[in-house]
C-alpha cells in the first residue's frame, strides 16, 4: 500500500508557440535572471553608482552563468563523452553547446558565475568583493526559482520516503513516494536570501565589512546542497559506488572558501567603499 503522498504529474511544458514547446524549466531560468536583474539595479540605484552598471552586470553574469552551468555539467557527470577525447573529428560540439537538451550544474554555474564577475569588476575597475557580496544577495533567490523549474520536470529528486508530503513522480515511472528534494532546496534557499537580503538592506555589512555576506552565501547555501545532496538519488550511475556524490564533493570547496573567507572578513576592519563608479550627481559631489 501507498502510503500518504502527492501523486505529481505536472506537464512540464508551460505553453506553446506554433511548433516550438516553452517549458516550465525554461520560463523560471528566465525568471531567475530577470529577479537578479531587479535586485541589481534597486543596489546599484540605492548606492548612488552609475546605472550602466546594471546592464554590463547582467550581461556579463548571465552569460558567465549560463556558459558555466552546460560546461560544469558536461565535465562534472558526463566527462568520458566530453573531455577524454577532445581533439577526435566525433567530438559532440553541437551537443556540448545545446542547453535545451542537455543538462546544467548549479555548481559549473557557480564557477562562471565567478569567472563573469570577475571580468566585470576588471571592466569597472573596481573591487571584486563589492559584486560578490551583491550577487550573494540575489542567487539564493534565483536559484530557489531554478529548483521549482526541476521539479516541474519531475527531475533531480530524492530517495524513497514514507514520509507524507513524500512525492509520486509519475512522469518518471516512479510508483512509490520520494522526497522533494526540489522543494526542500528552494524553501532552504529562500530563507538563506531572506537572511542575507536583511544584511544588506538594514545593516551596513556590505558597505563596511567586505565580504561578510559573500563569506555567508558560500557557508549557507552549499551546506544546504552538501546535506540535501545526502538523500538525492545519484544523477549518474557511477555515482552509486562513491561514498559522496558530485554534488557533495563539490559543494566542500566552495563551503571552505566560504569559511575562509567569512574569517578574514571579520578579522579587518571596517573599511568603506571610496572607488565605486558613482553616477553623475554623485561623481560630481565627490569631486568637489
Amino acid at each position: 500500500m501507498i502510503p500518504l503522498s502527492v501523486v505529481w504529474d505536472a506537464d512540464p511544458v508551460a505553453f506553446s508557440i506554433g511548433s516550438l514547446e516553452i517549458a516550465w524549466y525554461g520560463v523560471l531560468w528566465a525568471a531567475a535572471l530577470l529577479v537578479a536583474l531587479w535586485i541589481f539595479a534597486r543596489m546599484v540605484k540605492r548606492e548612488g553608482l552609475d546605472p550602466r552598471l546594471v546592464d554590463s552586470g547582467f550581461l556579463y553574469g548571465v552569460f558567465a552563468t549560463i556558459i558555466g552551468a552546460r560546461l560544469g555539467h558536461c565535465l562534472f557527470y558526463e566527462p568520458g563523452e566530453y573531455f577524454l577525447h577532445p581533439f577526435m573529428p566525433e567530438f559532440p560540439w553541437i551537443k556540448l553547446l545545446d542547453i535545451r537538451g542537455g543538462g546544467l550544474a548549479s555548481h559549473g554555474a557557480a564557477i562562471g558565475l565567478l569567472v563573469g564577475l570577475w571580468l566585470f569588476a576588471r571592466k569597472w575597475k573596481f573591487p571584486y568583493i563589492w559584486i560578490l557580496d551583491r550577487v550573494a544577495v540575489m542567487v539564493p533567490l534565483s536559484g530557489a526559482l531554478v529548483r521549482l523549474g526541476n521539479l516541474m520536470n519531475s527531475e533531480i529528486y530524492g530517495d524513497p520516503t514514507s514520509l507524507p508530503w513524500g512525492f509520486v513522480f509519475v512522469r518518471t515511472g516512479e510508483t512509490v513516494p520520494m522526497h522533494p528534494t526540489q522543494i526542500y532546496e528552494a524553501v532552504a534557499y529562500l530563507a538563506i536570501f531572506f537572511l542575507l537580503a536583511h544584511l544588506y538592506w538594514r545593516t551596513k555589512l556590505a558597505e563596511e565589512r567586505r565580504g561578510v555576506i559573500f563569506g555567508l552565501f558560500l557557508i549557507l547555501l552549499f551546506t544546504v546542497r552538501l546535506l540535501i545532496e545526502s538523500i538525492k538519488l545519484p544523477q549518474e550511475a557511477w555515482e552509486q559506488a562513491m561514498a559522496l556524490n558530485m554534488g557533495q564533493i563539490l559543494s566542500i570547496p566552495f563551503i571552505v572558501g566560504g569559511g575562509i573567507i567569512l574569517w578574514r572578513a571579520l578579522r579587518r576592519p571596517a573599511q568603506p567603499y571610496t572607488d565605486m563608479p558613482l553616477a553623475g550627481n554623485a561623481a560630481a559631489k565627490r569631486k568637489k
